[in-house]
Order: structure tokens, then sequence, then C-alpha cells
């Protein structure tokens, strides 16, 4: 990383805000690597304040179905977990019952609470999505500011719309959901104006996250407006103001290395005009040290 000898926030500082797992192998010793049946690849990294054993550093969930039920059997492991932390007040383990998800890179159908994924370390998935339009004075992009009695991130700036992926959702279809509830946005218009390319991914580690990212361009008479109790309310923003906010650590964490990737697939964000360039689109993009696919 370049030096930052204003002090100020830099864009690829507040990348690193999300991808904050070191690139040192050294740095998962002290992590325990958690194992689903019948797969050899770890699916995620448990901390030693989980685990009481000291080696060897694996821990395994048995297919108590011995093969009858593999989902199953897994899903209720890993549940049972869950509870036992949740009666003995332990790691803070509290969400909505309701947003389960797929594990990724399995290759049988297992759940989870979203809310229990760090835990394990295992792969959160969410799916943002950024409308802009092209104005007479250029493009400017919708930005929403959270609710100030939202429970995570109050009144910071966020991606137009954003929500995790439900084990019954694809990640367009959290899209159009979650444009409805958040933003107002008929399901129609949204199915309509998100081009198929327009998808990537977004990683960290110390709580692994996989971001599938969407654009979509509307026409200026099309006006976001708060539809639930999330967004309080949504700006018209140039790509300038939406770089300064994010310079002043205005967006949610997560949201703010959306819209840096955002810049970058856009061209407001150079290699010949940023310096970083290069290391920001590597740390936007790193590979993930665990299963994120089935096995070819």
């Amino acid at each position: 990383m370049a030096d930052n000898k204003s002090g100020e926030t830099s864009l690829l500082q507040l990348i690193a805000l999300n991808d904050s797992c070191s690139y040192e192998p050294s740095f998962f010793d002290p992590l325990y690597r958690l194992y689903l049946p019948n797969d050899a690849r770890p699916h995620g990294f448990l901390g030693p304040d989980v685990i009481t054993h000291e080696s060897p550093r694996r821990v395994e969930v048995l297919d108590s179905s011995n093969g009858t039920n593999v989902s199953e059997a897994c899903n209720k492991a890993l549940a049972k977990v869950v509870v036992a932390c949740q009666e003995k007040d332990l790691f803070s383990l509290k969400g909505e019952e309701y947003e389960e998800f797929a594990i990724v890179g399995v290759e049988y159908p297992a759940r989870l609470f979203r809310y229990a994924a760090p835990l394990f370390g295992i792969v959160s998935q969410s799916a943002h999505l950024t409308v802009y339009s092209r104005t007479s004075s250029g493009m400017k992009i919708w930005v929403p500011r959270r609710s100030p009695t939202i429970s995570t991130y109050p009144n910071k700036l966020d991606t137009t719309v954003a929500g995790g992926i439900s084990a019954k959702d694809t990640p367009f279809e959290t899209i159009v959901r979650e444009a409805d509830e958040e933003a107002s946005l008929d399901g129609d218009l949204v199915r309509r104006g998100i081009p198929s390319q327009g998808e990537g991914e977004v990683g960290g580690l110390v709580k692994p996250d996989m971001v599938r990212v969407y654009d979509m361009e509307v026409a200026e008479d099309v006006v976001p407006k708060p539809h639930d109790d999330e967004v309080k309310e949504f700006y018209l923003m140039t790509p300038d103001e939406v770089k300064k906010a994010l310079l002043r650590k205005e967006f949610k964490t997560n949201s703010a290395a959306v819209m840096i990737d955002f810049f970058i697939r856009h061209g407001i964000i150079r290699a010949d005009s940023e310096r970083d360039y290069p290391e920001m689109n590597m740390r936007l993009h790193r590979t993930l040290p665990f299963a994120t696919a089935p096995r070819l």
C-alpha cells in the first residue's frame, strides 16, 4: 500500500476495512478448520475462543444419518451448536430466525441462520444493486441513508439496494425483492434493467463474505422511495459527491467497497489517475481460502 502522508482516508484503506485478513499463511495457524460431511475441503474457520481442544486444529461435522440424509444431519448438527451458545449467552448470536441461507460450496443442501455464520467462519452471501442515471450534467447515483433506528450501521450511507441471500432465493431474485421492499422499485423494471453480466464478487475473511454486485441504469424520472423502515431517504449524488462521502467514512463498510468497485468498472477510477489501482482491484476480488463452489 502506498504511504498516505496526508493522514486522510484513502479508497484503498476503505477496501482494507473489508479485506482485513492477513495474506500471510501463518495467520491461519491458530484457527480451526471446519469440515462438513463427505468433503475434504474446509468450509469455515473457527477462532480459538470457540474451540477448547488444542489439537488437532480441525472440527468435523459428523453425518449422524450414516448417509441416509446428509443434509438434515449437517443442518441439525450446526443448529445444535448455535442453540447451545444462545442458551449460555455466548458470542451474541442474535438475529432474524427466517434469515436462513445456503452454505456455499457444499454438494448437498446445507443451511444456517445468517447471524450464526461468523461463529463457524462460514461464508455469508449478499447482493447489492447500484442504481444510476445519465443526466445532461453527467452520471448520478441513487444513494440511500439507512434509518437511525436500524440495528446495524444506523444513519450510514449505503448501496441503492442490498440484502442477504436466503436459501430459497438466487442473488438476482434477492435484488428484485429488496428493490421493492427498500426502494419501491417495480420488479418488472428491475428484471428488464439489470444486464446479466452485472455480477461479481467482493470477498473478505475475518467475517467471510461474498457480495454479488449488480448495476441498473434508469431514466431520470425513476425515483427510488423508502418502502420499509430500513431506509430514511434517498439522495441523487454525483460520483464526486459519492467519493467525498466515501473518504469521510459516511458509507456502511461493505457498501463502500461495492461503490469503489462500481467506480472501477465504470471508468470513474482509472489506472492513470489512481496510484493504488492494481492493489485495489486485487483486494476487492481476493480468493477465499475455502470451498466456495461444489467440487468439479
